[in-house]
């Protein structure tokens, strides 16, 4: 590979890297500099590339586990749960250190979390993106606010079509299929479309829909959840869909529109403290 195009698959790697996991891309450098003793071990390119990629996951997980949190607390960060009863829809979350909050945040999920379980024995609240472990005003694509650890996106509860409590979601990701409006309720999404606001409603067109027809909004254990979440002092705001806030009965004025220049939030919590 010639020197121009190694630089900018470099620079490319590096970016994408360092906006998705924060620390990845300083990780794909290391691993470059070593690349260096094992290609002259190495006559194969294939070879040299799994040999790469390898050293590159390695590094990577031992940067993520042992380095990555202490260092985050210097940032006034904290890993949430991996396992138990607060944990990732999705693992790929902790993975991308995607899942780094203020310990004030935690500590608010946890305890709802165990007064939730009070009520709903067995039950997991899964998580969605916090934020990077790093600085303020880093973003967390493609999320408009995700940047100083302050919020959280908790995963809506489902129920199967014989109406047993579901610990999964419709979507992978928790994102991207939604509580559609019914007949009579608010229908924010068509009216942010209307307005131009084309983002809105963007992950339901890219998210399968495939899983859908297998989950029913569980409108009890959300609500509950939400409440619990409201009573937390250090709870400031909590976004969800108009029309949702009307069909659960939430009346608390932590429960607010985020508008119409986010996405719609009829397919997850979004929970932020002071």
């Amino acid at each position: 590979m010639r020197l121009p195009i190694k630089i900018l698959v470099t620079i490319i790697g590096f970016a994408i890297l360092t906006i998705l996991t924060q620390v990845g891309g300083i990780v794909f450098l290391l691993v470059i500099g070593i690349q260096v003793f094992v290609k002259t071990r190495v006559q194969s390119t294939g070879a040299r590339y799994f040999a790469f990629a390898g050293v590159y996951i390695v590094l990577y997980s031992i940067v993520s586990i042992l380095v990555v949190p202490p260092l985050a607390q210097k940032f006034g960060r904290v890993p949430l749960p991996m396992y138990g009863e607060v944990r990732p829809l999705n693992i790929v979350t902790c993975i991308l250190n995607r899942h780094y909050v203020r310990p004030m945040l935690r500590e608010a999920v946890l305890q709802s979390a165990e007064t939730f379980r009070k009520q709903y024995p067995g039950a997991v609240v899964n998580y969605l993106d916090g934020c990077l472990p790093f600085y303020n005003g880093f973003p967390l694509m493609p999320h408009l606010s995700h940047n100083d650890g302050r919020k959280l996106d908790i995963a809506f509860f489902y129920m199967n079509v014989a109406g047993k409590p579901q610990s999964d979601a419709p979507s992978w990701i928790g994102y991207g299929v939604c509580e559609r409006p019914r007949a009579g309720e608010e229908n924010y999404p068509l009216r942010c479309r209307n307005k131009g606001y084309w983002q809105y409603g963007i992950l339901e067109q890219i998210v399968p829909q495939g899983k859908k027809s297998q989950f029913i909004f569980d409108a009890q254990r959300t609500a509950f959840l939400v409440n619990i979440l409201s009573k937390q002092s250090s709870v400031q705001k909590i976004f969800i869909e108009p029309h949702l806030k009307m069909r659960l009965q939430l009346t608390s004025p932590k429960v607010r529109y985020h508008g119409c220049q986010a996405v719609r939030h009829d397919d997850h919590v979004h929970v932020q403290i002071y």
